[in-house]
C-alpha cells in the first residue's frame, strides 16, 4: 500500500491538466513514456533491494557501486528533495483546510499539519504504516471509483451522460493537436508525477520480510502505473474535449460534476488533502531513514543514528522536521524569492536519483558475473534495458535544458548536484573513516577507510 501511494499524488489530480492542456490526448502517450522510465528504474532498484534490502536503499547501493562520494552525494539529494517537499505539501494542504475553515489562518494550518505528521512519525514505524495505509485506502478508493464511473459513461452505461466514442479523442486538432514535440515536451511535465515509487524500497528495511515485500512492490509497479495513471488520463481526454476551459483547471472535478454528482468540488479537495497528507507522511519518513542511514556510514551527525525505545530514528526524524518547518515559515515570509530559490533546487533531482540507480545497477550487476542467476528478482533483458532507461533519463535532462520552463530549475539542482559531489569528493579523497553498519541489525560493526567495501 505504500508503494501504490508513493505512486498516486497530489500531480495526479491537479497537475494533469496543465500537461493534457499542453499535448492534448497525446497527453496518453507522454504518460506511458514517462511510466515505462519509471518501471524500468523500480525494477532495477527492486533487483539491488531484494538482494540486499537497506533502510537507505540506493545511497548504499551507490556507495557499493560509485564510491562513498556518490552514495553520500545522492542520499543527501534525496533528502533535501523530501525535506522540501514537506514545506510544499503543508502549505497545499493548508491551503484546502483554509478553505472549509477560513476562521483560521493558513500559516496556523500549515503548522498543525507539520505537528501531526511529526508526532506520527515519531511514535513508531507501525503509527506511519498505519496513517499511509489509510490514506492509500483512500486514494485507492478515489481512483477506482473515478475509473468505474468512466468506463461505464464511455460504454454509455450512465444515465445523462451520452457515450462520447472516439470524438474527443480525435477532433479539436487530432489527437496530436500541438504536435510531437508537445508530448515530448509533455513528458517533462508528467514525468515528476511519478517520483515516489522508490520509497516502497526504504520502508521494505524495516518490514518482517523485506525482500518479499520488495519483489511484490516492484512487480505491481507495471499495473499501477497502467491503471491509475494511463487509466485515469484516457478517460478524462476520451469523456472531455482536451481544450476545455474545465480541463485546464482540474480535470477529475470537471470529469465528476459530468457525472452529475453533486459537490464535485468538495469531493476532490478531500481527495487531494489526503494525497498531500501522504505525502508529508511519507516525506518525512523518507528523508528522516535517509539521514538515519547516512548517519549509520559516518555522512551525517552520529546523533541521527540514535534509535529510541519505539524502533524510531527519532533525532533524525526531528531534524528533518526541523528544515521543514524552517521551509513551510519561507513560503510565507518569501515565497516569491527563497522558497522558489529552494524549491528550483530539487526540481531535478528525480532524475538525479534515477540515473544513479541505473548506473549502480549496471555496475552491481556486472560485477555479479555468473552468480546473477541466483537473484531473486532479476531485470529484464540486462543490459539492454538498463541502457534504454540511461538514455532515456539522460534525455530528460537535455530535454529540460532546452524547455525555458525547466531550465531554471535544471542549473539550480545541478549547481547544488555539484556543490554536494564536490564535498563528498573532498571528503573521501582525505581518507575519512566511516563507520560500517551490519545489514541484519544496523548497529555500527566496525570503522573502515573510505572506500575500502566493508563486507
Amino acid at each position: 500500500m505504500i508503494a501504490i501511494a508513493g505512486v498516486i499524488g497530489a500531480g495526479l489530480f491537479v497537475g494533469s491538466g496543465a500537461a493534457i492542456q499542453q499535448a492534448g490526448p497525446g497527453i496518453l502517450l507522454a504518460y506511458m513514456a514517462a511510466g515505462l522510465v519509471v518501471i524500468l528504474v523500480m525494477r532495477m532498484l527492486g533487483e539491488m533491494a531484494a538482494a540486499n534490502p537497506e533502510t537507505g536503499s540506493f545511497s548504499t547501493y551507490a556507495d557499493k557501486a560509485l564510491g562513498r562520494w556518490a552514495g553520500f552525494s545522492i542520499g543527501w539529494l534525496y533528502a533535501w528533495f523530501w525535506i522540501i517537499v514537506l514545506g510544499i505539501e503543508a502549505t497545499a494542504g493548508a491551503a484546502i483546510l483554509h478553505r472549509w475553515v477560513p476562521g483560521v489562518d493558513q500559516w496556523l494550518w500549515a503548522l498543525v499539519l507539520m505537528i501531526l505528521l511529526t508526532l506520527t512519525n515519531l511514535g513508531s514505524v507501525k503509527s506511519y504504516g498505519e496513517f499511509e495505509f489509510w490514506f492509500a485506502s483512500i486514494k485507492v478508493t478515489a481512483i477506482v471509483l473515478f475509473l468505474l464511473a468512466g468506463l461505464a459513461a464511455i460504454l454509455g452505461f450512465m444515465p445523462g451522460v451520452p457515450a462520447p466514442g472516439v470524438a474527443n479523442l480525435l477532433e479539436n486538432g487530432g489527437f496530436l493537436p500541438n504536435g510531437p514535440g508537445a508530448v515530448l515536451a509533455g513528458i517533462l511535465v508528467v514525468v515528476f508525477s511519478f517520483f515516489g515509487a522508490e520509497i516502497a524500497t526504504i520502508a521494505a528495511g524495516e518490514s518482517a520480510d523485506p525482500v518479499d515485500a520488495v519483489k511484490k512492490a516492484v512487480k505491481s509497479t507495471v499495473w499501477r502505473i497502467l491503471v491509475f495513471y494511463v487509466g485515469s488520463i484516457a478517460i478524462v481526454v476520451t469523456l472531455l474535449p482536451w481544450n476545455s476551459a474545465s480541463v485546464a483547471k482540474s480535470p477529475y472535478v470537471a470529469v465528476i460534476e459530468l457525472y452529475g454528482i453533486p459537490g464535485a468540488g468538495t469531493i476532490m479537495d478531500i481527495v487531494v488533502l489526503t494525497s498531500v497528507l501522504s505525502c508529508l507522511n511519507s516525506g518525512l519518513y523518507t528523508a528522516s531513514r535517509m539521514l538515519f542511514s547516512l548517519s549509520k556510514r559516518g555522512d551525517a551527525p552520529r546523533s541521527w543514528g540514535r534509535i529510541s525505545k519505539r524502533g524510531v530514528p527519532a533525532t533524525a526524524v526531528l531534524a528533518s522536521t526541523v528544515v521543514g518547518f524552517i521551509t513551510v515559515g519561507l513560503n510565507y515570509i518569501a515565497p516569491d524569492t527563497v522558497f522558489l530559490f529552494l524549491v528550483n533546487t530539487s526540481g531535478a533531482i528525480a532524475l538525479f536519483v534515477w540515473l544513479v540507480i541505473s548506473a549502480s545497477q549496471l555496475i552491481l550487476r556486472r560485477r555479479m558475473g555468473a552468480s546473477a542467476q541466483g537473484l531473486s528478482l532479476k531485470m529484464w533483458f540486462f543490459p539492454y534495458l538498463t541502457w534504454v532507461a540511461i538514455i532515456s533519463i539522460v534525455a530528460l535532462l537535455i530535454g529540460m535544458v532546452i524547455l525555458e520552463s525547466t531550465r531554471e530549475s535544471l542549473l539550480l539542482s545541478v549547481l547544488l548536484a555539484v556543490i554536494v559531489v564536490a564535498i563528498g569528493l573532498w571528503r573521501y579523497r582525505k581518507g575519512v573513516a566511516v563507520p560500517a553498519t551490519s545489514p541484519a541489525t544496523g548497529e555500527v560493526d566496525a570503522v573502515a577507510p573510505a572506500g575500502v567495501p566493508v563486507p
